[in-house]
C-alpha cells in the first residue's frame, strides 16, 4: 500500500512540474503570433520588429513584460498602447483609426469608445445644456489608456517597458488578460 502512495505522489509531483514548466514558458516575453522574436536591449528597450514590416502591416501586437500591447503606424508616426480597451477590455488591435478634431483615435470594436493614439485620452461627444442652442462637442474623459514610448533605431522599432508607478484604467484589463492568457477576441 505504501508503494502505491509513493508512486501516486511521484506522478502527482511530475505532473505539477510539467504544468509549471508549461505555464511559465507562456509568459516570458514571447511575442504574439503577429510578431517576430522579442529581444531586450541593454538600455531596457524591447525590440518589437522591423520598421518597414510594421509600416506595411500598419499595426502589430506584442508582449512587453507579459503585457499585450499594440503598435500602430499611422500617418508617419508610431504609437503604442495597451491592446485592451480601458472600458471592458475590447481588442483595440481590431479597431479602426478615425480622425477626431485633428487627433488620430483608435475606436474600440466592442463599444465604439474613442481613444487618442498620442495621449491615451478617452473622448466623448457631449453638449453644454447651458448654451442657448447646444451642439455636440468632443471632450476628454482624461487619460484612460496606457501608452508606451516608441523608439526607432537603425530600422528597428522598440518599446519602453511600462512605468507602473502611475496607474491607468487600462491596467485592469492588461493584468486580467496577462493572468488569464489570451481570452477570446469576441465579446
Amino acid at each position: 500500500m505504501l508503494d502505491l502512495v509513493i508512486v501516486s505522489l511521484h506522478f502527482f509531483v511530475c505532473f505539477l512540474i510539467a504544468v509549471a514548466i508549461w505555464r511559465g514558458a507562456k509568459d516570458v516575453g514571447l511575442p504574439s503570433s503577429s510578431t517576430g522574436s522579442m529581444e531586450m536591449e541593454p538600455d531596457g528597450l524591447i525590440l518589437i520588429g522591423k520598421e518597414d514590416d510594421i509600416k506595411k502591416s500598419q499595426r502589430i501586437t506584442a508582449k512587453v513584460d507579459g503585457r499585450e500591447i499594440v503598435v500602430f503606424y499611422h500617418e508617419g508616426k508610431f504609437h503604442a498602447l495597451d491592446s485592451r480597451c480601458y472600458h471592458e477590455g475590447g481588442p483595440l488591435c481590431l479597431g479602426e483609426i478615425e480622425d477626431i478634431n485633428g487627433q488620430a483615435c483608435i475606436v474600440c470594436p466592442w463599444h465604439k469608445y474613442k481613444i487618442t493614439l498620442e495621449t491615451g485620452e478617452g473622448l466623448y461627444e457631449g453638449i453644454n445644456p447651458l448654451e442657448p442652442s447646444p451642439t455636440p462637442q468632443w471632450q476628454s474623459k482624461g487619460v484612460k489608456q496606457r501608452i508606451h514610448k516608441v523608439t526607432i533605431d537603425n530600422g528597428n522599432v522598440y518599446v519602453s517597458p511600462p512605468d507602473l508607478s502611475v496607474s491607468f484604467d487600462s491596467d485592469y484589463f492588461a493584468e486580467k488578460y496577462k493572468k488569464s492568457g489570451d481570452l477570446s477576441m469576441e465579446k
